[in-house]
């Protein structure tokens, strides 16, 4: 496939998916979203520019989760799911790169299935959620099935920034755009929240056999640095990037975030580096 070849379909148990870019495939994961539909108009758009930098390199595979999730889901059952649709379309395991709710499911699936990651990046994702991100994403829950789509946004949108004033722009942001934002939301949504709530891989960490690299921002409102430290650390293969000054949506945009990223699924880090870069002081 060229590096201009978009491809649009379903994987095995109706999962969406969109690929693009050359290179060894690089598998991945979403955050949390309002529906599990492949990406249309100005999201998809977003979604390209986001990976973009990476397709320069890597056959990109973003899959979101499947429709259609019972309310009780688990992380194990999100993480079969991906297990299977892997399998089933790939020969051997591959580099998975994983996004908040995503790098959730990802650590799962490392744990469960270490034969279907080969490399494993976490973004702003750790072993369990944080005691502001928790309850959080439950009173997030709440709003929407009160039919109050501006709350909810505005309390999710709240954690993004890095400071008490960035903080208050997004979730003022959410108000505005909440209805929007919402307004083809599903009950899978409400199906994912549930399965992250549940999550503590703590105990399990030792069992990911994956090399793993774990990257967040030290002013993550949904996480705290210890979390991030501690899910890197328990990894036998594990490393951490911690940003300071970033918060739950400046990691991403860090100076040397992507090369970072590339250089670990490389191969190209050194055994010796320390467990923690610390980087740009710049607040997002």
């Amino acid at each position: 496939m060229s590096h201009n070849a978009r491809v649009y379909g379903t994987m095995t148990g109706g999962m969406p998916f969109l690929t693009f870019g050359d290179g060894p495939p690089l598998v991945v994961l979403p955050g949390i979203s309002s529906n599990h539909v492949a990406p249309f108009g100005a999201q998809r758009r977003a979604l390209v520019h986001q990976l973009g930098p990476f397709a320069r390199f890597r056959r990109v595979w973003w899959i979101t989760r499947r429709p259609g999730l019972d309310l009780d889901a688990t992380m194990a059952g999100l993480a079969g799911d991906y297990a299977r649709a892997l399998t089933s379309r790939f020969a051997g395991p591959v580099d998975v790169l994983a996004f908040s709710t995503g790098g959730s499911v990802a650590l799962q699936l490392a744990a469960d299935h270490p034969d279907v990651v080969r490399r494993l990046v976490i973004v702003s994702a750790a072993y369990r959620l944080g005691p502001r991100g928790a309850p959080t994403q439950q009173r997030v829950a709440e709003e929407l099935r009160a039919d109050r789509p501006r709350r909810a946004a505005a309390r999710l949108f709240g954690l993004l920034g890095a400071t008490p004033a960035t903080r208050w722009v997004f979730a003022a942001l959410g108000w505005l755009v909440g209805r929007a934002v919402f307004r083809r939301t599903t009950a899978d949504l409400l199906a994912t929240i549930h399965a992250e709530d549940g999550l503590d891989l703590r105990g399990r960490l030792q069992e990911i056999t994956a090399p793993a690299l774990v990257i967040g921002g030290d002013r993550d409102a949904f996480y705290t640095p210890e979390l991030f430290t501690e899910t890197a650390a328990r990894i036998p293969h594990g490393r951490l990037i911690l940003y300071p000054g970033r918060g739950h949506a400046g990691t991403q945009a860090a100076p040397g975030f992507v090369q970072e990223v590339l250089g670990f699924l490389d191969g190209r880090p050194s055994a010796g580096a320390p467990p923690t870069v610390r980087r740009n002081r710049r607040r997002a």
